[in-house]
């Protein structure tokens, strides 16, 4: 079982040494990789007409996955680096394909790519791009993204895309695996006919029906699970007791990584418990917390 951890990207604030301190930490201890969460804008929630499903506000704080993901692979050596998710409807194909492949090339080929559709339609519109099309822009970007990443020259011509006998340099070291991520029947589809691998939002035990309903739909693509991750979340609140009970519960599922979630913001949304985090020092504490209660996170 690989154990991770969530950067707590709304609460740990702006000092770069403490940003640093705690990815070194984490990389220290044996933690495989390291999740980041994406929003570019926060928005507020009162007086809107669908109402925003999600849980962040204009109040929660986002460090820039790329930026901070390229901070971060200068400052550790080996722990894998992973968005989780990337709003990637939102974003320029071309643009992300660049970043990303300049990622893995500078983080000696760490980087995993987590994707998904999101839900803040103020964000997409802050942004100049379509809400209600995001699922099929993102299954266009996908096939795009790869074609970028693969060949030399591309000459794309989608619903959404045209790329007219282009290419970017330098190209990745590796191929960059792409997971999706969500809570619905067609994320899983979706990842079950061209993901690497899915992150699911919260618990094992909350979402073993959801892993199960994924397995069975890499069967019936003829998929190997073996070649497919999983990822869910197990949160500094509920004690070691829980951390060593939602692990087995993964690993009798079949499931193949876990990431830590220890932050305050949105613990409801997920199921967990506040735990009072007063600065960067309790988030460190709380990765030497779960590492020495598991024996080690590796």
């Amino acid at each position: 079982m690989n154990l991770g951890a969530i950067f707590p990207t709304t609460e740990i604030g702006d000092d770069p040494a403490a940003i640093r301190d705690w990815a070194q930490t984490a990389e220290s201890l044996g933690y495989s990789h390291i999740v980041v969460y994406d929003h570019v804008l926060g928005a507020v929630h009162e007086g809107r007409t669908p109402p925003l499903a999600g849980p962040y506000t204009e109040d929660d704080a986002f460090h820039e996955p790329f930026v901070l993901l390229a901070y971060l692979a200068a400052a550790t050596t080996r722990i894998q680096l992973s968005t989780g998710v990337l709003i990637l409807p939102q974003r320029q194909t071309a643009l992300v394909a660049k970043q990303a492949a300049e990622l893995a090339l500078l983080s000696g080929g760490r980087l995993r790519l987590g994707v998904g559709t999101g839900w803040n339609s103020v964000e997409y519109e802050s942004l100049g791009v379509p809400f209600d099309d995001r699922g099929r822009r993102l299954d266009e970007q996908v096939e795009l993204l790869r074609r970028l990443w693969r060949e030399r020259v591309v000459d794309f011509r989608g619903d959404f895309h045209r790329v007219d006998r282009a290419g970017l340099l330098p190209l990745p070291p590796d191929e960059i695996p792409v997971w999706f991520g969500g809570f619905t029947k067609v994320a899983l589809r979706r990842a079950a006919r061209v993901g690497d691998g899915f992150l699911f939002g919260t618990t094992p035990r909350r979402m073993r029906g959801m892993l199960g309903d994924l397995h069975a739909r890499l069967d019936a693509a003829g998929r190997d699970r073996a070649d497919f991750g999983t990822d869910a979340v197990v949160d500094f609140s509920q004690g070691p007791d829980a951390w060593r009970e939602e692990r087995e519960v993964w690993r009798e599922a079949g499931g193949t990584h876990l990431s830590l979630r220890a932050m305050d913001t949105a613990a409801e949304f997920v199921g967990a418990k506040r735990v009072g985090y007063k600065g960067p020092a309790d988030y460190i504490a709380a990765l030497e917390t779960v590492s020495r209660e598991l024996g080690g996170a590796g």
